[in-house]
């Protein structure tokens, strides 16, 4: 696997893998997130994301939307944590119009305030739907406990009463703060001529190279000391939701891939998950039952989910301690650990034939920690992984006193 990188005098840094599809992926993936929103700017990332399609020094919106739906191209976009992301899917003979958009749409866009009064009623809309779900809801509810009073525990879409008061000076403050070139990355996945592709953003973005260079310095807000809690919330909905997590591992602690592996073994994809068994297949008490895991740069967090019926949820609990305890108390069998670096090594693979998917996952390495996705490396990580380390993991992380529970009932 061989990448091309470059990185342009104004700073922005490119990133290319080849291929032999006719499909290109590419797209801007830039370093800032809802962890980036000042006190009161709760949602103002996810907001900007909207509206950077409503108009640029060059395009109408109209114009925007049509630009690649004309040629059967997709234009997309998101918001998290720590980064948003513009991309698009194009035929390998549209790649330069993918780029010329892309560029004009995240360094020149204009945020005109007769367009966010309309598009400020579909991020109501997305809010409310989200409010509606709680199987959804409790995942972000469950973060705002773990970091209590970080920014990394708000709500990635904000409220209704912020979104509705936010502005084009809102938006132009926030992207002039942080969509620069140096604060961003271009990536791109299909067959295309790199050169050419370097000379091309130089030219969209040589407007950039005139002036001083200048990024805020991100402040990282510090992380309070965690405390595990027992939180139930009356949302009188007909099945109880119930999430049981902890902070975690941070991306350069050494014991990540540990918790990567055994994350998959209790609640990954495969319908042979411990917990899955436990709870749905021996037991036939929850329909949705799974685990996850998410390392920043300077924390993590580690989380369960099942839905049960309301009188089941001690039943279940005490299930999913049964699963945790048995990881802690003994270290797997070297033929148990073998078949599940088995299972998750055949699962990347498979989910590397995702070409989008995989796009966006070595654009956003690359654009934190300036990491070049390796998959023979990551192989290799998980198979230095031991019993001994798994245990280890386990007694870290899903030790009872320091697990928070939050209860949907």
């Amino acid at each position: 696997m061989k990448y091309n990188t470059f990185t342009l005098d104004n700073g922005l840094r490119i990133i290319h893998l080849d291929s032999s599809s006719p499909v290109v992926y590419c797209g801007y993936g830039i370093n800032a997130g809802t962890r980036d929103e000042l006190p009161g700017e709760e949602g103002l990332a996810h907001f900007c994301e909207h509206v950077t399609f409503k108009g640029t020094t060059h395009r109408k919106a109209w114009h925007i939307l049509n630009c690649l739906e004309s040629v059967g191209g997709d234009l997309n976009a998101f918001t998290n944590k720590e980064d948003t992301v513009y991309y698009a899917a194009i035929l390998q003979e549209h790649t330069d119009r993918a780029v010329d958009l892309l560029t004009d749409i995240v360094f020149h866009s204009v945020y005109p305030q007769n367009e966010i009064d309309k598009e400020v009623e579909v991020i109501c809309d997305e809010i409310e739907s989200y409010n509606d779900s709680p199987s959804e809801l409790i995942y972000d509810e469950f973060e705002n406990a773990i970091f209590f009073g970080h920014e990394l525990g708000h709500n990635i879409l904000g409220t209704s009463e912020k979104v509705k008061a936010f502005t084009t000076e809102d938006a132009l403050r926030f992207t002039r703060k942080y969509y620069r070139p140096e604060n961003s990355i271009f990536f791109i996945y299909g067959h295309v001529d790199f050169k050419r592709l370097v000379r091309r953003l130089e030219k969209a973005t040589s407007d950039f190279g005139k002036c001083e260079p200048f990024v805020e310095q991100k402040t990282a807000n510090v992380l309070a000391p965690y405390e595990s809690q027992q939180i139930v919330v009356n949302k009188g909905t007909h099945q109880a939701h119930v999430m049981i997590g902890n902070r975690a591992y941070n991306v350069f602690d050494n014991k990540r891939i540990g918790l990567y592996l055994l994350n998959n073994i209790l609640g990954g994809p495969g319908m042979n998950a411990k917990l899955n068994l436990s709870l749905r297949e021996h037991h036939g008490l929850v329909y949705t039952v799974e685990s996850s895991m998410v390392s920043y740069g300077d924390t993590g967090l580690w989380c369960t989910y099942f839905g049960c019926d309301p009188e089941d949820v001690n039943k279940c609990r005490r299930l999913v301690r049964k699963v945790l305890d048995k990881f802690m108390a003994s270290p797997m069998t070297e033929s148990q650990l073998r078949a599940a670096k088995k299972q998750i090594k055949g699962q990347i693979g498979v989910a590397r034939d995702s070409r989008e998917n995989f796009a966006l996952d070595f654009g956003k390495s690359f654009l934190h920690y300036g990491w070049e996705k390796d998959i023979s490396a990551l192989y290799k990580h998980i198979d230095e992984v031991t019993p001994e380390l798994i245990q280890q993991v386990a007694q870290e992380i899903f030790a009872e006193d320091q697990l928070t529970t939050l209860i949907y009932k």
